[in-house]
């Protein structure tokens, strides 16, 4: 399992627009058959700071994800909303096992 965390920094002004595009691009995630989680996280302290939570179940589903109309959808319209870019942290996941991360994800 491969989890990535995306940092991300967003202009004061487009932060409820970023917050849309994100949680749009999310709900389209947990759709793909690679992708086990897709969590999206706002700073208490700073609104302007998210970071997304990517869970991969295989080593070629970031890359799938990666080619997806919602992805580049949301790489689009989100480009010029960030205050600097983005980086990524990858992980290998050590628990919870992997069979835990298979258990699907309702959403709102």
């Amino acid at each position: 399992m491969l989890v990535v965390h995306v940092h991300v920094h967003v202009k004061p002004e487009s932060v409820a627009d970023f917050r849309r595009a994100t949680l749009e691009n999310a709900r389209q995630s947990l759709t793909e058959p690679g992708v086990a989680r897709f969590d999206v996280m706002q700073a208490v302290d700073d609104p302007t700071r998210f970071v997304l939570i990517e869970a991969y179940k295989t080593k070629d589903a970031p890359q799938a994800h990666k080619e997806t109309a919602h992805y580049l959808t949301w790489r689009e319209t989100v480009a010029d909303m960030m205050a600097e870019p983005r980086r990524s942290e990858k992980y290998e996941s050590l628990f919870p096992e992997e069979l835990r991360w298979q258990t699907p994800v309702s959403t709102p």
